[in-house]
C-alpha cells in the first residue's frame, strides 16, 4: 500500500499543470465514477485560455465546486491583481461578517439650547453616519420634526457634525480625472451640502434663521429626528448597479465598528486583514487600499476572492444577504444585458468590474449536474473590455452548460 501511495505522488509530480486539475478534482471531492467535472469543460476553460488576447494581457482565473468543495480549476489564480469593482466582494462580506444583517446607517438631528415661545434658542446639530441612501424623502422628515418642536424661528446655527471619518475626500490610488464620489459622513441625495440644502428647506417651510442670541436658561441636548436605511438596503445598490459612494460608505462602517473616530482606511482595511487570515491565506499578501476598488492599489488575486465566495456560502448569516445583491445575468444590475443563453441567464450571480485595462467577474452558478459553484475570473493588462467580457462569459457559459 506504502509503495502504490509513494507511486501515485511521483506520477502526480510529474503530470502536466491540466492533468493535475483532473486528478486533484477526483481524490480531493468524491470518487471518481460520480466526478462532477466533465473532462470537455477542462477542455473548453483550456481552449479558451488560448485566444489571442493572452499574447498582450493576462488573466487571474479560478472555478470552486461547493458541493464537493473541491478547486476545479486554476490558471494564475495566485496572481496579483487589480480587482477593480469585484474589489466590492471583500468590502460586503467583511460588512455582513462583521455588522450583521440587522445593522443601521443612521443620520441624526439634535437640538443644543432651550426652545420657547416657538423660538429654539441654540444650535440643530446634523450628525452624520456616512449613509448614502439618506434623499429628499429623509430630509422632509428632518424638517417635519422641527416643524413639529413648534419652532418657527431659530437663534442659532445649524452645524454639522462629521466626526464619524476622516476629512479625507478622496480614497487613496482614486484618479483625479475619475467619477469619484465625494467621502462625507453628511450626504443628501449622494451630495456633499447636507446644511445648504437643510436651511434652504427650513426656510421654505417658514422657518427663520436669525442671528444666534443668549440662551435664555439651561440648556439641553435633545435627540430631534433619526433617518435610518438597513444594510441590505445599501447592498442592494452597492453590488447591482457597482455604486461606489455606497461601498466607500460600507468601508467605513466597518472602520467605525472598531470603535475609533474617526474612521479610517487603515482601520477598515485592518479588519478585512483579519477575515483574510481566517481564510487561510497571509495578509501581507495583498494590498488593500478602498472600499470600492476604484484605488489602483488594490491588489487581490483569482484564488482569494473565490476563498471569499466560499466563506460566504458556508456561513448562511452572510451568504443569505450576500446572494440576492449580486446582479442575475440576463435579468438586472450590471449584467442585464449579459448572457442570455439558456443555461447563464437567471443561473450566473456575480459582481462585475471595469476600469481602464482590468474586466472582472466573480461569482455563483450552478452546473448542470446540480453542484454550486463559485468563482473568479481577473483580466488585467486588457485595452479592450468586449473581448474580456466575452472571454468571462463564455467560462460561465461553459461551467453551466450540460
Amino acid at each position: 500500500m506504502k509503495f502504490m501511495k509513494k507511486t501515485l505522488f511521483l506520477m502526480l509530480l510529474l503530470l502536466p499543470l491540466g492533468a493535475v486539475r483532473a486528478q486533484v478534482s477526483t481524490t480531493d471531492s468524491v470518487a471518481a465514477d460520480t466526478l462532477p467535472w466533465p473532462r470537455n469543460v477542462q477542455a473548453c476553460l483550456d481552449s479558451l485560455l488560448r485566444h489571442p488576447m493572452f499574447q498582450t494581457s493576462t488573466v487571474g482565473l479560478m472555478v470552486y465546486d461547493l458541493t464537493a468543495d473541491s478547486a476545479l480549476y486554476c490558471h494564475q489564480h495566485r496572481l496579483l491583481l487589480r480587482p477593480a469593482s469585484t474589489m466590492k466582494l471583500l468590502t460586503a462580506i467583511t460588512a455582513i461578517d462583521r455588522l450583521g444583517g440587522s445593522y443601521q446607517f443612521h443620520t441624526s438631528l439634535y437640538y443644543k439650547g432651550v426652545v420657547r415661545d416657538r423660538t429654539l434658542w441654540g444650535n440643530l446639530v446634523c450628525v452624520g453616519g456616512m449613509d448614502p441612501r439618506f434623499n429628499g424623502d429623509d430630509m422632509a422628515a428632518f424638517v417635519e420634526s422641527v416643524r413639529r418642536l413648534g419652532v418657527d424661528t431659530i437663534r442659532g446655527q445649524i452645524v454639522a457634525d462629521c466626526s464619524m471619518k476622516d476629512t479625507l475626500k478622496w480614497g487613496e490610488g482614486w484618479c483625479w480625472d475619475d467619477d469619484n464620489p465625494t467621502l462625507s459622513p453628511l450626504l443628501v441625495s449622494k451630495k456633499a451640502n447636507f446644511v445648504e440644502r437643510f436651511e434652504r428647506e427650513l426656510q421654505d417651510e417658514g422657518v427663520v434663521l436669525a442671528a444666534p442670541a443668549g440662551v435664555p436658561g439651561r440648556s439641553v441636548e435633545r435627540l430631534v429626528c433619526t433617518r435610518s436605511h438597513s444594510i441590505d438596503q445599501v447592498l442592494g445598490r452597492m453590488m447591482k448597479e457597482s455604486d461606489n459612494l455606497y461601498a466607500e460608505s460600507m468601508f467605513y462602517q466597518i472602520a467605525a465598528s472598531t470603535g475609533n473616530r474617526p474612521a479610517t482606511a487603515k482601520q477598515a482595511c485592518g479588519v478585512m486583514k483579519q477575515l483574510i487570515n481566517r481564510l487561510g491565506l497571509t495578509p501581507k499578501h495583498y494590498r488593500l487600499a478602498d472600499g470600492s476598488g476604484l484605488s489602483l492599489y488594490n491588489y487581490l488575486s483569482a484564488e482569494l476572492e473565490v476563498l471569499l465566495l466560499r466563506y460566504a456560502w458556508r456561513n448562511r448569516q452572510v451568504y443569505d444577504l450576500l446572494l440576492p445583491s449580486l446582479p442575475i445575468a440576463g435579468v438586472d444590475g450590471t449584467l442585464k444585458k449579459r448572457m442570455q443563453t439558456p443555461f447563464t441567464e437567471g443561473n450566473v450571480r456575480a459582481k462585475t468590474g471595469t476600469l481602464t485595462g482590468i474586466v472582472s467577474l466573480a461569482g455563483y452558478c450552478t452546473a448542470a449536474n446540480g453542484h454550486e459553484l463559485c468563482f473568479a475570473i481577473i483580466n488585467q493588462g486588457i485595452m479592450q473590455s468586449d473581448p474580456g467580457r466575452d472571454f468571462q462569459d463564455r467560462v460561465c457559459k461553459a461551467l453551466c452548460q450540460p
